[in-house]
């Protein structure tokens, strides 16, 4: 991955109470860890010789929106001009399963657009990120 010209974000719901906002991210990033293994640094060894596992190598700053927003964002993902950035989402369908048998039945029973996004997490070429994501506030 060349961190001077890629970028990750992710984008979350900002009126979601901290814990379901905290488990979002947690979400989104495993899943983007898995499709961005390379944004994943070395392990590293501490003074004492004792193994860290590698973290994230490039900054993931989490941004905030609403949910309507979020809806528009995901649609705008869709359009072939972002074919280049990985898209993770996390929606009320999902986060409404307790087992992944669950989920994958009842995402094929629902259009994109009848879901509602808890949040977003985007990787890709700094410029498209930036285009979809430069205005957003970090969520504080």
């Amino acid at each position: 991955m060349d961190y001077q010209s890629e970028k990750c974000v992710m984008v979350i719901d900002g009126a979601l109470p901290t814990g379901v906002i905290a488990n979002t991210a947690a979400i989104l990033g495993v899943t983007l860890g898995k499709r961005q293994p390379d944004a994943v640094g070395p392990d590293v060894t501490d003074k004492g010789g004792r193994l860290h596992l590698g973290i994230v190598a490039l900054p993931v700053p989490i941004l905030r929106t609403d949910g309507l927003q979020l809806k528009l964002l995901r649609e705008r993902l869709y359009q072939p001009e972002f074919a280049g950035v990985t898209v993770v989402d996390f929606s009320d369908v999902a986060q409404g399963c307790r087992v992944y048998e669950e989920y994958i039945k009842r995402a094929g029973q629902v259009e994109s657009c009848g879901m509602n996004y808890l949040g977003l997490a985007l990787c890709g070429p700094k410029k498209l990120v930036n285009k979809l994501t430069g205005s957003m506030p970090l969520l504080r």
